[in-house]
């Protein structure tokens, strides 16, 4: 089991490099679902590979100009600290008897909050309103430390959520456009993932062969799809993505008759993610191709990229 970790490694590094989201929702599932990590060390391993290659791909969106500091550090001030009781809470639920069940219905609940947060962060966004710059007033701020706190608990807790929650705030409340979203959304996120990553290793949730392994395909994956940001369909490649991130869900938490259920939706996601990038599209339905690919709106003037 190498070859496939650095595979899964490179493939989830470039999505998440893409579109600053996916990295602990994918990987943790295929960790657990398809090479056997109990989900406590796949967590753990998952939060610990995302620290080192989130930093990769942040480096190189802050080269793009497309990282707002300001944005990070408020939210990092409650998502750090709540981060580490996701932790410690992921750890208490490890020692019960029944905790394989537990933490699979808790990552499972993740892995459908976040699919569905995750389509309507695509479909809510308001072009017209999008911009690089947030004015971080008091009302501003107490909710970045808020949500932060939120989020980085569930973060700590289940590893997912570092990309999902945090650009779904940033689009909804800060009406941030998708280039800014992703380049400080993984900012953040490799901030808050170097705490909770540590908090693993420390508790020993952390399979260090297959962080090596999974490494050596995340952190080059993550340069390449940094480097797609700007070019790729935005809309398609998140439904797509949102909808293989249900299907995780679903076949996580093992419901009666969870497989076929969470391979069919599956398939529609990566139907969806091969209509809408394949050739811009030219091979989807016109109605299709137009929500996949809606028309660009008037770019925003003088961006204000660093604030």
């Amino acid at each position: 089991m190498t070859w496939q970790l650095v595979i899964v490694g490179l493939s989830v590094g470039a999505l998440a490099g893409a579109t600053g989201v996916g990295g602990g929702s994918l990987m943790t599932p295929i960790l657990v679902l398809f090479l056997g990590f109990q989900p406590t060390v796949a967590i753990g391993t998952d939060l610990a590979n995302g620290a080192l290659f989130k930093t990769a791909a942040a480096w190189r969106h802050r080269r793009q100009g497309v990282v707002n500091l300001t944005v990070t550090v408020w939210l990092l001030i409650g998502s750090a600290p709540a981060s580490l009781l996701g932790v410690a809470t992921a750890s208490w639920i490890h020692g019960k008897s029944d905790s394989h069940g537990v933490e699979a219905r808790v990552l499972g609940a993740a892995l459908l909050l976040g699919g569905l947060g995750y389509f309507l962060r695509t479909v809510i966004r308001s072009k017209e309103e999008e911009r690089y710059g947030v004015r971080m007033d008091g009302r501003t701020r107490a909710i970045a430390v808020v949500a932060g706190a939120i989020g980085g608990f569930l973060v700590g807790l289940t590893s997912v959520g570092s990309g999902i929650f945090f650009a779904l705030l940033m689009l909804t409340m800060f009406s941030m456009r998708p280039a800014a979203v992703v380049g400080t959304d993984l900012a953040h996120a490799a901030a808050l993932l170097w705490v909770a990553g540590t908090g693993h290793v420390i508790a020993g949730n952390v399979d260090m062969h297959a962080l090596g392994w999974l490494l050596l395909g995340s952190i080059p994956g993550s340069l390449i799809g940094a480097s797609w940001t700007l070019h790729i369909p935005d809309r398609a490649l998140r439904l797509g993505l949102a909808v293989i991130l249900i299907a995780s869900g679903i076949a996580v938490s093992e419901p009666p008759g969870a497989a076929p259920i969470a391979v069919t939706i599956a398939a529609v996601g990566v139907v969806l993610l091969a209509l809408g990038t394949i050739q811009g599209g030219r091979f989807a339905p016109a109605p299709l191709r137009r929500f996949l690919i809606p028309t660009p709106a008037e770019p925003v003037a003088s961006p204000d990229r660093h604030s």
